[in-house]
């Protein structure tokens, strides 16, 4: 069996390699275009899925793959094993020169991620985890919040949503902010800087694998908004929706939850 520490030395390291080459692909200057789906995408995205992918496959040779640049194919689906990557998490953040996009990197052994990354260039923040091992921010051990009551929680939300009278149990006053990447904002709360992260419409995998190994190891819950677990290297690589939290409001945000319909989801990949 693959031994997890070189796992992780092997996909922190590729990680490092793209936060570079993608602050230098921006000061070099960006092409950006748009996706069909209507999203941005700019050369930088690319250079460095090309970075990723030659930097892991070759090492892992029996891996899949599954990356937000790449073309999508059933060819994962009977590999054990599985690599996930997403280029550049929060790539509108990366356009603007605001520091919160990051690069996650997981991967994932029968369904579940068992190394995990998330790597922010412009903050020096590295985020890393190992089934079993514990999660660590620049090789300090991180913890989730130990909040147990949703009144004042800071929360990585939408408030409008979170505010809005279509819920049929309403939420008490919390404190809402906004970072551009879905894995950063779950790192956050990995860290104990935020105590949840909710978003009630499907992710892509490549968003969230990473984020929900380091998260559990850190001792907090994710799941869906349902409360159901996630499970990956599936045929449609999406989560449902996103409930990242301190272990002990988790059942407080799902009780809350539940109750709103599934998300219908859209073909393109965004």
């Amino acid at each position: 069996m693959t031994d997890l520490a070189a796992d992780l030395a092997l996909i922190r390291d590729a990680a490092l390699a793209a936060g570079e080459l993608a602050l230098s692909e921006r000061e070099a200057g960006l092409k950006i275009w748009s996706k069909s789906g209507g999203s941005p995408v700019t050369s930088a995205d690319i250079a460095v899925d090309k970075l990723l992918k030659d930097a892991l496959l070759p090492a892992r040779p029996d891996h899949g793959w599954l990356s937000e640049e790449t073309a999508d194919t059933d060819a994962r689906i009977g590999r054990r094993r599985l690599i996930v990557v997403d280029p550049i998490d929060g790539t509108v953040a990366y356009m603007k020169g605001k520091p919160w996009w990051c690069i996650p990197i997981a991967i994932v052994e029968d369904g579940q991620p068992v190394a995990a990354v998330i790597h922010a260039p412009a903050l020096g923040e590295t985020f890393t985890a190992l089934r079993g091992g514990g999660a660590f921010l620049n090789g300090r051990p991180i913890t989730a919040s130990d909040t147990t009551d949703l009144d004042d929680a800071s929360v990585l939300a939408d408030a409008r949503l979170m505010e809005g009278p279509h819920w049929p149990e309403p939420w008490p006053a919390m404190r809402f902010e906004k970072r551009n990447a879905i894995a950063y904002r779950m790192a956050l709360v990995a860290a104990g800087a935020f105590d949840a992260a909710i978003a009630l419409t499907p992710k892509w995998d490549w968003d969230v694998c990473a984020g929900a190994l380091i998260v559990e190891e850190a001792g907090g819950r994710v799941s869906d908004h349902h409360g159901v677990a996630w499970r990956f290297n599936q045929p449609d690589p999406r989560q449902n929706s996103l409930i990242c939290s301190a272990p002990a409001l988790h059942p407080l945000i799902v009780r809350r939850t539940a109750p709103i319909p599934l998300a219908p989801r859209q073909p393109d990949r965004t």
